[in-house]
């Protein structure tokens, strides 16, 4: 996998977003899913009620973590588990990129970099890195939201999202929804936290569903989000699961990372490269 042809980069410019397909191997896809299997086997699935209890810490601490999140439908009224975990998790995160060697030399391959150096990334830093399962059944559905809102760098905004497709995402398994060109209306809201917790500076715009399209991706295929996308997902109510990586990069060169977002690591990331 090369540079981001022109094309592709005018069509990520207008639109906000872009379908990279057959980016990852059929080879790279196993080897994450069967790395997956396995953190889940030795996954000790008790801590499940002191992560309900105790859900800002625990999102807190999971920055420089592999953390579990269960699905918030996954528990009965007791807030014990319905059915076994590995059919319960919703999403594992937010540092494989960095702890787990599987997924580090993914989120480090030269593919990775080519694609951000096309881009125009000078050194950037995968700043967050999630497994999401999107359960059959009962993957949560995501509201329509912008990634910088969350991952917020100043004076300007650098987030892009690289989202790998491990399974067919379709409109009947969860696929991701974005409204084409939102990104140009800029940042509307910030994820702030404070010492209440966190809390959104504004309220959620209203938008209209007809607006959205489904990016539909096959396995293996990289879908890129800009951060000031607007995009979201439903629940997943098809028999099929709906896999993917997810990570997401700042640059560190003209801008700084916020003190007041979620994410305050106590060691800096590495960056990918420096040009």
């Amino acid at each position: 996998m090369g540079p981001l042809s022109a094309d592709q980069l005018s069509l990520f410019a207008s639109q906000g977003y872009l379908v990279v397909e057959s980016f990852a191997s059929s080879a790279e896809i196993d080897g994450m899913r069967k790395r997956m299997d396995q953190l889940l086997h030795d996954f000790d699935g008790s801590s499940a009620m002191n992560q309900q209890k105790e859900m800002n810490e625990f999102m807190y601490e999971s920055a420089e973590k592999i953390s579990f999140f269960f699905e918030e439908k996954a528990f009965d009224e007791e807030g014990n588990l319905k059915q076994p975990k590995e059919v319960s998790m919703s999403k594992v995160g937010h540092a494989l990129h960095e702890l787990d060697p599987v997924f580090k030399d993914y989120s480090r391959s030269e593919k990775i970099t080519s694609v951000l150096q096309s881009l125009g990334y000078k050194r950037p830093v995968i700043i967050q890195s999630v497994y999401i399962f999107k359960q059959s059944g009962f993957g949560n559905d995501v509201a329509p939201h912008q990634d910088n809102s969350t991952l917020y760098t100043e004076p300007k905004t650098t987030c892009t999202g690289l989202w790998l497709a491990l399974e067919d995402a379709t409109t009947a398994n969860g696929c991701m929804w974005a409204i084409p060109g939102s990104h140009r209306n800029g940042l509307v809201r910030r994820l702030i936290r404070g010492e209440q917790g966190l809390q959104f500076d504004q309220p959620s715009p209203s938008y209209e569903q007809s607006d959205f399209v489904a990016i539909e991706a096959k396995a293996g295929s990289l879908v890129l989000i800009h951060g000031d996308l607007v995009h979201r997902s439903f629940e997943n109510q098809s028999p099929n699961s709906r896999h993917a990586f997810s990570a997401h990069v700042v640059d560190t060169v003209g801008c700084k990372w916020s003190p007041d977002n979620w994410i305050r690591r106590k060691v800096d990331p590495e960056p990918l490269y420096s040009s």
